[in-house]
């Protein structure tokens, strides 16, 4: 993110209705629009996928996505954190 720009934001989550969702695989979709990626899940012992969530954003955007999600992997490279006290 623009560190101009970045600021703290206070999310609220309503855990009933938000659910993490693991995910099998990612299938990206790039056009000169923007991106779009479908979460997908295998079903049990088939060669078949079912989209949990689709997730679209600008290039540019996406650009940004990769960038932090990067800065992110790096830096928590080797930790693990489980538990109610993340």
């Amino acid at each position: 993110m623009d560190e101009k720009k970045k600021e703290e934001l206070a999310v609220n989550i309503n855990l009933d209705t938000t659910p993490i969702l693991y995910t099998d695989n990612v299938i990206i979709t790039v056009n000169p629009d923007g991106v779009v990626l479908d979460v997908t899940q295998r079903l049990a012992n088939t060669n078949q996928v079912r989209v949990v969530a689709r997730v679209g954003m600008s290039r540019e955007q996406s650009k940004k996505f990769t960038t932090e999600l990067g800065k992110m992997l790096a830096l928590t490279e080797g930790q693990v954190k489980t538990g109610s006290n993340n």
